[in-house]
């Protein structure tokens, strides 16, 4: 069985009709991208062959044609498409020149700096060249972009909403999200380690267990409650509730999604150290060096100035979305120019 989904945001007032591509299971990012777009989000998906070496050649086979059926069938006036794979963006490259619209590269982190897509480094660059536009998060992908010949638009982050019914249920006490995907450039041994440092936290683990490491899976703090993958009500509803969002990365040039998602949620966040993390949460925010030691006496710190933290939150909530407008802003002009 083939998995599709849509998320249809509200009607937005302006032409033309917006359609957002992701060849992923979910994507809060492409999700709320299009919303705040008035557009729509699919995802094109075959999960039954996974991404294995021996299935992969297959699977993109089917979500090329899939992506061209979904385009032929919607008539979008302009497409945005997540990249990586970057093969994703070719079915909507061909869609665009057939129907002479434009089309948006959206490119995260893993697209120029991930060991796999760094072989398609020069295909890329050909799709951004003739893209109206690459969404980048930051200065050091955008200059990447414009070296390549292509034009970029810096986005940050944009405003991230959640239809919250009932609440996830959470103990009393202090708490923190510690939102995860288990990969390779998260600290999840000097995060179990810093939550054995401060019993009395309660840590909420997010993401798919599967991918934790047996050692650490077995061996869990007491205080680490291992949410697994929950919907997006109860993830809204979990970062709306804790005391702080933590999320954390090894890799330099890399806006950490879960940051952006606590604040606009007026919630602190604790992140790594990286200047571009520094530049991106002035306010609001506990930066970490990524050892245990640096991580629990952030939590002490938030922990024993709560009031202050949540208010640089809620300030930094403000001037985001303040922002958002005027990217929102000059992305439908580019398009426009197109």
């Amino acid at each position: 069985m083939f998995f599709t989904s849509s998320n249809v945001a509200t009607e937005y007032n302006k032409k033309p009709k917006v359609l957002y591509v992701s060849w992923a299971e979910n994507c809060s990012r492409s999700d709320h991208t299009a919303r705040e777009l008035g557009g729509a989000s699919h995802m094109i998906y075959i999960p039954q062959l996974g991404s294995h070496p021996a299935t992969i050649i297959l699977k993109y086979f089917g979500q090329f044609f899939m992506t061209l059926k979904l385009l032929f069938r919607e008539k979008p006036g302009v497409v945005f498409v997540m990249s990586p794979p970057v093969i994703a963006v070719l079915p909507v490259y061909l869609y665009a020149l057939l129907k002479r619209i434009p089309y948006v590269i959206d490119s995260h982190t893993a697209a120029f700096l991930m060991p796999r897509w760094k072989r398609f480094q020069g295909l890329q660059r050909w799709l951004e060249r003739r893209a109206a536009t690459t969404i980048v998060h930051n200065e050091h992908l955008a200059e990447i972009v414009r070296k390549g010949g292509g034009h970029t638009t810096i986005v940050r982050d944009m405003p991230i909403e959640y239809n919250i019914g009932e609440r996830y249920p959470m103990k009393d006490g202090f708490s923190v999200a510690a939102v995860c995907s288990f990969n390779y450039d998260e600290p999840i041994e000097a995060i179990m380690d810093a939550a054995r440092q401060v019993p009395d936290v309660q840590f909420y683990m997010t993401g798919n267990a599967k991918h934790l490491a047996p050692e650490l899976k077995n061996n869990l703090p007491e205080n680490v409650k291992l949410t697994g993958f929950i919907s997006d009500a109860a993830y809204g509803s979990l970062i709306q509730d804790a005391d702080v969002v933590m999320s954390l990365t090894i890799r330099d040039h890399t806006m950490l999604r879960a940051a952006y998602e606590g604040i606009y949620q007026g919630t602190p966040v604790l992140i790594s150290n990286w200047q571009l993390l520094r530049n991106a949460f002035p306010i609001g925010a506990a930066h970490v060096d990524n050892s245990a030691n640096s991580i629990a006496e952030a939590i002490r710190n938030i922990q024993s100035n709560k009031q202050k933290f949540k208010a640089e939150a809620e300030e930094l909530r403000a001037r985001k979305y303040e922002q958002w407008q005027q990217t929102k802003l000059s992305i439908l002009e580019r398009i426009d120019r197109k």
